[in-house]
């Protein structure tokens, strides 16, 4: 069932009323229904007492009641209780048992209308009938349906004319007609300023009456200028007006001059045919002037049933006129303004939200402003104040660099977990790198009273070690700036024999600026740059180093930018990571034709690598534009992650040096290096570290990920800290593998949840509260689905990821923004 509209015709034979009910493929109900003896009565005293509450400024002229002189009545109290009780005789009459299967036949169907709204036609045989306030009548109440879902609309018993033709497909500024009438004791400024504030959506042209005017002048304006060849979509009147017999009604032009209906009929079929949609009478007694103008074919007439006081009908069409301006169409618009009159201003002007009705064609859809140019689209994107501040917050979070490394470990994390729930846990026989860890074990077992630095000859003996078990490129994670004697002859020997052995063994130092800029190398009496490479050691934390651009110039000289380790200055020097030279060097190994270290070489050799032909790395291993310039924005936009999701057993495999020195429990893989990548650093003694002592140590609760694989593979190992080798080897693991995660900024999908949402808000969102529990399942669904495909990109060999959580939040707070606000409004 999804049809928009019941037809029902009341008519009145004596004291019995016919209620004939029709919808859908003709489809009929009716029932006969005794009409109440004492309803008439209490309508007469109502509006009796509702005129001598509103006794002067009346838009239309008013029988003389009859009156004497007395005492002072309180007529607001009066009015107040006579309402009450015509509206409650009124409301008992429409409750009868008699009545119960119209009702439920039309709460039915709204249940199960897939519209906003459910249209009641209403078609009355006799004035006495027309008169009463049908639009209160409260349809699904009994049914627990909200009564705003069924909309009382009224028709006229003829309808000859055919309906205004529908707006145009494309949006057009509309044009509005304005006719001041006669003015004695009103006062139209109010009405004149709340239409001249539609400028933006319409062009308005007023005419009407002035004191210096001719009246024949002014009939024939007013009659030229509504049958206009250009048309009008909305006539608007004001003054003095009446209902007559057989003249359609009359409207007050001037003092005591009147133009009926019938007089006007011509130019109203002309502007019928040009485009005139809608009628409003902001006057007094208008039931003959709507069944006339809808009898023409007027798409739909709004009226005052009843004489209406000046002040009412200067506080109704702002209201009115608002709700116009906001896009509603012209039956929401006259239920927001009677709605207003009731629970804002019904103290002030009681009974006043009775008055007003709307008669409607029921062959033309209803009348609404259309936004004249694209640019009115983008205005309602524009953010109202409440959404200003909630979504500066949220872009500011976005912005908050330790807000976003807290929430990125905690992602990586909630990937981790992923990956073990979804068995998408990578099975490696031999890890890429070898983390030869110098701990409080070994230091004990070699006796070395201070490690910092490092005993020089204790590298040596690993260095001899892992040249024994043919390893062909080793990482040292030391610094080796400072001299040792002896101990630097030892160590430069052991270097020196593997690098000219047949199969040389490549070497990449550590080097970094200290915190005078000053860039810290390696001697030049342990190792020359000509057959060895030195990188930088410094992290960023969570965020991969990158490669340089294949056409830098390698700097052998200290770094010209003091911070480029720090954490917004990645790649604001030439020197490359430690971890990625680690990787280049591993790749070049691996061809026969690529450059390979001599100690005779008199070229440096990083830039013999890196004109090499050989070298193959990814466009994600170097910083792209955007990433650089969110650089200066202090931003980390599209910089690759170090992965954690990833279980360290699958990117590397360490072992302490005191065991690889004493080669004991030494696994077979480790037998034969050439094929992994080795690093010999420190692992976790409290004096590593540059700056301080524990420096390259990082607490274990920054990286969420790690602790949690740590607890799942091995839960006696109780360690607390991340060493910068371990760092270190996840680095080179990526960048060997190809692994490189590209992170969306949140603030980017936080400007397309901004979007999304208020489209969504606008557009799309019921206006149903029925149905706002569907669209809240639905949209709480495409979140999740979102989320897990979010999830699986991540993990997936495109390796995105699109933030969930900050969107989300903004996604999910328009949708409730504009859920509340339609339930405030209802």
């Amino acid at each position: 069932m999804n049809f928009t509209a019941f037809y029902l015709t009341i008519q009145q034979v004596e004291q019995v009323c016919l209620f004939q009910l029709s919808w859908g493929q003709g489809q009929n109900l009716s029932v006969n229904v005794a009409y109440p003896e004492n309803l008439t009565t209490l309508y007469q005293e109502w509006q009796k007492i509702y005129l001598s509450f509103y006794n002067t400024a009346l838009r239309g002229k008013v029988a003389d009641m009859g009156s004497f002189a007395g005492p002072p009545i309180d007529w607001h109290a009066q009015l107040v209780q006579a309402e009450a009780q015509f509206l409650s005789a009124f409301h008992y009459w429409l409750r009868s048992a008699e009545l119960f299967e119209i009702r439920k036949q039309i709460a039915q169907a709204s249940q199960k209308n897939q519209t906003p709204y459910l249209d009641v036609f209403i078609t009355c045989s006799t004035l006495t009938l027309a008169k009463l306030p049908w639009e209160v009548w409260e349809i699904g109440t009994e049914f627990a349906l909200e009564s705003s879902q069924i909309r009382i609309v009224r028709t006229a018993k003829n309808r000859q004319g055919t309906a205004t033709a529908t707006q145009g497909k494309y949006p057009h500024k509309a044009r509005i007609l304005v006719i001041l009438g006669d003015d004695t004791g009103l006062n139209f400024e109010s009405e004149k300023q709340a239409i001249a504030s539609l400028k933006d959506y319409a062009d308005v042209k007023f005419i009407g009456w002035q004191s210096n005017k001719n009246i024949d002048d002014l009939k024939t304006e007013i009659v030229q200028t509504i049958s206009s060849q250009n048309g009008w979509d909305i006539l608007f009147f004001a003054g003095h007006s009446n209902q007559t017999n057989l003249t359609g009604g009359e409207l007050g032009i001037a003092p005591g001059v009147a133009l009926s209906i019938s007089e006007l009929e011509p130019a109203l079929i002309t502007a019928k045919d040009r485009g005139l949609q809608c009628a409003i009478f902001n006057s007094c007694n208008g039931l003959s002037i709507a069944d006339k103008l809808i009898d023409l074919g007027i798409s739909q007439v709004a009226v005052m049933r009843e004489p209406i006081h000046n002040q009412v009908a200067e506080v109704f069409l702002p209201r009115f006129l608002q709700a116009l301006s906001e896009y509603k169409d012209v039956h929401e618009s006259l239920i927001s303004a009677a709605q207003y009159l009731k629970v804002e201003k019904n103290f002030t002007y009681p009974s006043a939200y009775l008055i007003p009705s709307l008669f409607r064609h029921p062959g033309a859809d209803l009348f609404r402003l259309q936004p004249a140019f694209m640019n009115e689209g983008i205005k309602k994107l524009i953010p109202n104040r409440r959404e200003i501040i909630v979504l500066s917050v949220l872009l500011i979070i976005s912005l908050l660099l330790p807000v976003q490394q807290f929430l990125l470990q905690r992602r990586v994390l909630l990937q981790a977990i992923y990956r073990q729930l979804t068995g998408q846990v990578a099975t490696v026989a031999s890890p890429p790198v070898l983390l030869v860890e110098i701990d409080e074990d070994s230091i004990r077992k070699a006796k070395i009273s201070n490690p910092k630095p490092i005993e020089r000859k204790y590298l040596a003996s690993l260095i001899d070690r892992l040249t024994a078990n043919q390893a062909k490129i080793i990482g040292i994670d030391y610094l080796l700036d400072r001299h040792q004697g002896e101990s630097d002859r030892i160590l430069a020997n052991s270097i020196k024999t593997a690098v000219k052995s047949a199969k040389p063994t490549l070497f990449v130092f550590a080097g970094t600026a200290n915190q005078d800029g000053q860039w810290l190398r390696v001697l030049p009496n342990i190792a020359n740059l000509n057959w060895s490479l030195e990188g930088e050691i410094e992290i960023l934390p969570g965020y991969m180093q990158l490669l340089p651009d294949h056409n830098s110039q390698y700097n052998n000289s200290q770094s010209s930018d003091p911070d480029f380790s720090k954490l917004l200055n990645p790649g604001a020097t030439s020197i490359s990571s430690f971890s990625g030279l680690l990787t280049l060097g591993y790749q070049l190994q691996q061809s026969s034709d690529a450059p390979q270290p001599k100690l005779d070489s008199q070229e440096d050799f990083f830039q013999q690598i890196n004109n090499s032909p050989d070298r193959k790395v990814q466009d994600r291993s170097h910083s792209q534009t955007i990433t650089r310039f969110s650089y200066s924005l202090h931003q980390m936009w599209m910089h690759p992650i170090i992965d954690f999701s990833i279980s360290p057993q699958s990117v590397y495999q360490n072992i302490p040096a005191w065991r690889l020195l004493e080669n004991q429990n030494i696994p077979k893989n480790l037998q034969n290096l050439q094929d992994i990548i080795v690093i010999i650093a420190p692992g976790g003694y409290e004096e590593a570290g540059l700056n301080y002592d524990g420096e390259d140590n990082f607490l274990i609760s920054k990286f969420p990920a790690i602790k949690y694989w740590r607890d799942q593979e091995n839960p006696i190992n109780q360690s607390q800290i991340l060493t910068g080798g371990e760092y270190h080897a996840y680095m080179v693991h990526h960048l060997r593998t190809n692994r490189l995660v590209i992170p969306i900024p949140d603030f980017w999908m936080i400007g397309i949840a901004i979007l999304m949402g208020k489209s969504l808000s606008l557009y799309l969102l019921p206006r149903k509260k029925s149905n706002q529990p569907q669209s809240l399942i639905i949209i709480t669904i495409v979140t999740g689905i979102y989320g897990l495909i979010s999830l699986q990109l991540y993990i997936s060999a495109t390796a995105i990821l699109l933030p969930w959580l900050l969107p989300s939040v903004t996604l999910w707070f328009y949708i409730l923004s504009a859920i509340l606000e339609k339930k405030s409004d209802e």
